[in-house]
């Protein structure tokens, strides 16, 4: 086991109104670990992420960890810094904590090939596509070296051939750095396509509904009728609980 959340709940005031996001949410994650939180919109998918991130804290229940975790996340919207150049913005975490720059610069040479961006490591956010944006995302997430790397909604913005690409990049980093990932998402494809087991959230005040183990064969056939056969499983349990 890498993590495991006891009885997580999250409250928000607004306008002296108690709001609760998350109620009792009970899950384990496994070391190497590919899991995945889907649910209806405004479940708390992404609050929850940023909870484990250490970005939210939660109001009560416990998070443990087995391990200390070294966490890279990555965002929806890119969030790289415009002044910098893909090279200067996937190292920026490295710069931060006062690696020396051989290192830097040896680590990032790296992640721009695996992430398959050379030739553009001089280039600025406002001259790449989406697709090439989230490429420096992931590659600035890994740059640390974590163990744990979590993603919200990482690819919801992009056209869909460009996602499918990326989804297959994320897949040969996960398989060979052997790291543990949550993946936040609203698609049931995605989830399907990409996790081993996949945890159903309910609508607002958002809590575990079911967490549906996903023994497809990788890499998985998505035209398969086992894959739609899953597919129709999520969405039918996501439809009666939204």
């Amino acid at each position: 086991m890498m993590l495991k959340l006891q009885n997580i709940t999250k409250i928000f005031t607004l306008d002296k109104q108690k709001i609760i996001a998350l109620n009792n949410v009970n899950f384990e994650v496994s070391q190497g670990e590919f899991f995945a939180l889907i649910g209806p919109s405004g479940c708390g998918k992404s609050t929850l992420l940023r909870i484990l991130a250490g970005l939210e804290p939660q109001t009560s229940g416990q998070l443990q960890w087995t391990e200390v975790p070294k966490i890279g996340f990555v965002f929806q919207n890119y969030a790289l810094f415009p002044f910098l150049t893909v090279f200067e913005n996937i190292e920026f975490g490295l710069k931060m904590r006062g690696e020396s720059k051989d290192k830097r610069h040896q680590v990032v040479r790296e992640l721009v090939k695996e992430v398959e961006l050379s030739g553009f490591e001089d280039k600025h956010p406002k001259e790449l596509s989406g697709g090439m944006k989230q490429r420096v995302g992931i590659a600035r997430s890994l740059a640390t070296g974590p163990n744990v790397l979590l993603l919200d909604e990482p690819f919801s913005s992009l056209d869909e051939f460009t996602a499918q690409i990326l989804r297959g990049l994320l897949l040969d980093i996960w398989q060979r750095r052997k790291i543990t990932i949550v993946l936040v998402t609203h698609l049931v494809t995605e989830a399907i396509e990409l996790a081993g087991r996949i945890a159903v959230m309910t609508k607002a005040p958002g809590t575990i509904e079911k967490i549906i183990e996903n023994n497809l064969t990788r890499p998985r056939d998505l035209r398969s009728s086992e894959f739609f056969t899953m597919e129709d499983k999520l969405v039918s349990l996501i439809k009666h609980k939204d």
